[in-house]
């Protein structure tokens, strides 16, 4: 079993800040809310996390899942602007900071995708999404949510 991500069970006031073109040097933020809840399921081995975007009428969902023999987390996402699940990062835990990565393609070209989960405590949180379209060279932070729980 594994617990990872049983910090984040429950309800949250979460505040995003999200470029306003991601790979274009962009500088630009846009900044909007939403709630989460989140419970695990197989005994702390899966996490499901359902946002609703208050300001745009919709939301997404992220659905984690524990593999044992390679000790890794995968995450997907799905929105319900599309219904399409996304492509999923993988990765794990190391000292109180998650980072998950992973192939996918933006705008039409493949670029790499990082999340990292940080400054966890009992009534906090923060995610952000990085892009990179040279391979993992550099790196741009694209999206930042500061969880807070209800």
């Amino acid at each position: 079993m594994n617990t990872d991500f049983d910090f984040q069970n429950g309800t949250w006031a979460v505040a995003h800040r999200q470029l306003v073109k991601a790979l274009a040097g962009c500088t630009e933020w846009k900044d909007f809310t939403s709630t989460s809840v989140v419970h695990g399921f197989f005994g702390g081995a899966g996490s499901f996390e359902e946002h609703t975007f208050h300001d745009h009428g919709t939301g997404g969902v992220a659905m984690r899942l524990y593999d044992p023999a390679a000790e890794h987390w995968t995450i997907y996402w799905v929105s319900s602007r599309d219904g399409r699940l996304q492509t999923p990062v993988t990765g794990r835990f190391t000292d109180g900071v998650g980072l998950f990565e992973g192939d996918e393609e933006f705008e039409g070209r493949p670029i790499k995708t990082r999340f990292f989960w940080s400054e966890i405590t009992a009534t906090s949180a923060r995610w952000h999404q990085d892009f990179s379209d040279d391979g993992g060279r550099t790196w741009e932070t694209n999206w930042i949510m500061e969880f807070t729980r209800v």
